[in-house]
This record gives structure tokens, C-alpha cells and sequence, in this order.
């Protein structure tokens, strides 16, 4: 039986403007099995991942469990837990940990805040290097399993990186997909070469758009725009690009970008159905996928 990475990688479907959306990351350690649904599907206490997922609904936070790679035994009793906050909009970053011995101090945050960028002094400012989230989950999806358990082993040794197992990043059929923060940037279909190039651009404050599906902080539009934009410019710094609006036309949306050099930028994205039908999902029907283009891009006034 064909895969949906498989399908998708032989279809040719484009990896930009695929990741999913989340301006801040909760992203809270939890060793053991996971289920398909890991924040009531885990060893974490599912009364406190029922609330927190429905506390950060329409926030602008996402949250996920990570694990370190490896083997994943039942921990059994207490566990201390690392928490890492990460606010990834451009210029305004910041990330934030902890460890904790009990995870129902979590009940006392506030994701409003925290999506809107605001970490108002909580926990410890993380000075670490880039973190490195492979989704892993086959519980969800058996292409994660296969394809992004042996990436997580084989870069967890690599220096200069702070790897982690994670739950979900949306998007199994660009398995092995993976999350760099601080920055927010999602790639699809890597390599662990691919990987170790990325994150040594990381680490000087760069990325990489080969691969790329989007930086978390934008909505799917803005994601195609900016990625398109950094094509055409050669941009790498992560943080040189901001979008900074965008409206609905008959084509799609117009998107609006500034670079931190004062230019600015408008990108017409479409949206279209073309090409092959593939299954969002291992065991799913295949489906016409929606794939976003940038068609124009125009360079405004200063």
C-alpha cells in the first residue's frame, strides 16, 4: 500500500504554504506513549490537556507534547517535566522554559497573552540553541513513525541542536516534516544532511527555503508570500521579512510584506486544485489537496 508520503512526494506537491499556524508554541515534555489526540492521549493527566487545548483555542497558541528521541517506556510516578514558551513573530521573538514538577501549574497561564507575544517575565529566558521538533507521532500517522523517528535518532547527537520528538505539525503526507525555533520555520520531506545544513544556518540567525513549508507565524497565504519573496530577494535572515497585512481578491489574497531594509512588497497568492489527488493521510481517500502559488509579486512605494 502507498503511503500518503509517498503519494504526495511523487505528486509533486509543493511544500510552501503547508505548515500549520501558531504565532506562540507551548511545548511540554511527555516521555511515554502518545495517542493520535496526545494531549488526552498520553501519559499527561487528560483532564489538564482537555483544558489547555481549550484554552488556547483562537489564541494564536498551538500546543504539542515533546519527547526526547529514542526508546519510549511508561516513565511510571512523578516526572519532572521541561516546558519551553516560543514566540516566533519577526522582531519580537522571545522563548521562555522551565522544568516542573507538577504540571498543573500550567492551569496558570494565559494563552491570550502569550499568543499575542506577550511572556510578561514567565519562567527563564532560553538562551539554548535552535530547538528541533520532529513529528514522530505514528499514532497519528504511520508516515511520521517510519520517516521521522529515524531523523530524530540520527540528528539527536548533532551539536549545535536541541532535538526533540514532537506530536503534531500537520501536514503527515510531507513526512519527515520538522519545526526549527525560534524562528517558527516548518520543512517537509528532509533529510538529516538537509537538516544539519539548515540548522547551522539556524544557529546564525538564518534560514533556509529549500524545504520550507512556512513559518508558523503567518497563515497559509502569508507563508506562500514570504517564501516566494525570499526566492526572488536570496533573502536568508530569518527575521528580515515581516507581513504586515493582506485582503481576499477574486485570485486569492493579496499579502502584504516589509523587509527590515524599509522596501515593501505586495504578493498576489492563488490557490488552486491542480494536479494529482492525494490522501491528506495514511488510510485517507486521496483528494484534489489545495496548492498556494504567487503569481505576481509587485514592489510598493516607500
Amino acid at each position: 500500500m502507498t503511503t500518503c508520503a509517498t503519494a504526495s512526494r511523487t505528486a509533486g506537491e509543493p511544500l510552501a504554504g503547508t505548515a500549520a499556524t501558531a504565532r506562540t508554541w507551548l511545548l511540554i515534555e511527555q516521555p511515554g506513549p502518545w495517542g493520535a489526540r496526545a494531549l488526552t492521549g498520553s501519559r499527561l493527566d487528560p483532564a489538564l490537556g482537555r483544558e489547555l487545548e481549550q484554552a488556547a483555542e483562537g489564541t494564536g497558541m498551538r500546543i504539542a507534547l515533546i519527547r526526547r528521541p529514542g526508546p519510549h517506556p511508561d516513565p511510571g510516578g512523578p516526572l519532572r517535566r521541561r516546558v519551553f514558551a516560543v514566540h516566533t513573530a519577526p522582531g519580537h521573538g522571545w522563548a521562555r522554559t522551565a522544568v516542573l514538577d507538577d504540571p498543573a501549574r500550567l492551569r496558570g497561564l494565559d494563552p491570550a497573552r502569550l499568543g499575542a507575544g506577550h511572556h510578561d517575565g514567565l519562567w527563564q529566558e532560553h538562551h539554548g540553541p535552535p530547538l528541533v521538533l520532529v513529528c514522530t507521532n505514528g499514532r497519528r500517522d504511520r508516515c511520521c513513525a517510519l520517516l521521522g523517528r529515524p531523523l530524530a535518532a540520527e540528528l539527536s547527537g548533532t551539536a549545535g541542536a536541541d532535538v526533540w520528538e514532537v506530536t503534531h505539525l500537520g501536514g503527515h503526507r510531507f513526512a519527515p516534516t520538522l519545526l526549527v525555533l525560534p524562528h517558527g520555520y516548518t520543512y517537509g520531506r528532509m533529510s538529516a544532511p538537509a537538516v544539519k545544513n539548515l540548522l547551522a544556518e539556524a544557529r546564525d540567525g538564518r534560514m533556509v527555503t529549500e524545504g520550507c513549508r512556512g513559518r508558523s507565524t503567518w497563515d497559509r497565504f502569508g507563508q506562500a508570500a514570504d517564501l516566494a519573496l525570499r526566492e526572488l530577494l536570496g533573502e536568508a535572515v530569518a527575521d528580515a521579512v515581516d507581513v504586515t497585512g493582506g485582503r481576499p481578491v477574486p485570485e486569492g489574497r493579496l499579502v502584504t510584506l516589509r523587509h527590515t531594509g524599509g522596501h515593501a512588497w505586495r504578493v498576489l497568492v492563488t490557490e488552486e486544485t491542480t494536479g494529482p489527488a492525494v490522501p491528506a493521510s495514511c488510510g485517507a481517500a486521496p483528494l484534489p489537496q489545495t496548492r498556494l502559488r504567487a503569481a505576481e509579486i509587485t514592489p510598493l512605494a516607500r
